[in-house]
């Protein structure tokens, strides 16, 4: 078969998390995240269809006028960057489309866990950690957030200071002890 007649994508995986970015979300659950969070996403979205995506149409526009497009490295490199750029863009449009925002400031004063709380626990060795519970597209591990459907997450969340709860892993049962909880405190409203 030609080559003109085949399908010109790096992967023929659905839009819903094919970059990588984050996990498809749990069937029928809702897509939390907090006004931060949610600002940060439409933030991204705006600069790519806003600066970088007509910064590399442009490239590739002026890549194609050169001649032979088969060895054209920015023409090339343009376009799947391009297909890069697009998928993004989809896949940022349908989070945001059904992001549910909740303000985690709420609950400021309250010793519940809940969407948005800073926990910190204590596991079964001793060891201390805290984490604080953010939406699926907006946790980052290493600046300790975890995902609201990570099994830390499902484990701490209701329970109130003082509690013990089980968090269950693939490496067995453990019990974990609540020591405090936090939340933002809420934003001055404007004038």
């Amino acid at each position: 078969m030609s080559k003109a007649f085949t399908k010109e994508t790096d992967s023929d995986a659905d839009d819903d998390g094919a970059d990588g970015a984050s996990p498809p979300l749990p069937a029928g659950s809702k897509n939390y995240i907090t006004p931060e969070g949610y600002a940060r996403l439409r933030d991204e979205l705006l600069q790519l269809m806003d600066e970088e995506r007509p910064k590399i149409v442009e490239t590739v526009h002026w890549a194609a006028k050169n001649g032979d497009r088969s060895e054209n490295g920015d023409y090339l490199y343009g376009k799947k960057r391009l297909r890069e750029i697009d998928r993004r863009i989809r896949f940022l449009t349908k989070r945001l489309e059904i992001a549910e925002i909740t303000d985690p400031s709420v609950h400021h004063g309250r010793d519940q866990v809940f969407f948005g709380a800073t926990v910190r626990y204590v596991d079964e060795t001793g060891d201390e950690r805290s984490v604080t519970i953010l939406g699926i597209d907006e946790a980052e591990s290493a600046k300790s957030q975890v995902s609201w459907i990570s099994p830390i997450a499902r484990a701490l969340l209701k329970s109130r200071e003082g509690d013990v709860v089980k968090l269950v892993t693939p490496g067995g049962a453990h019990e974990v002890e609540i020591l405090s909880v936090s939340y933002p405190a809420p934003r001055p409203a404007a004038a």
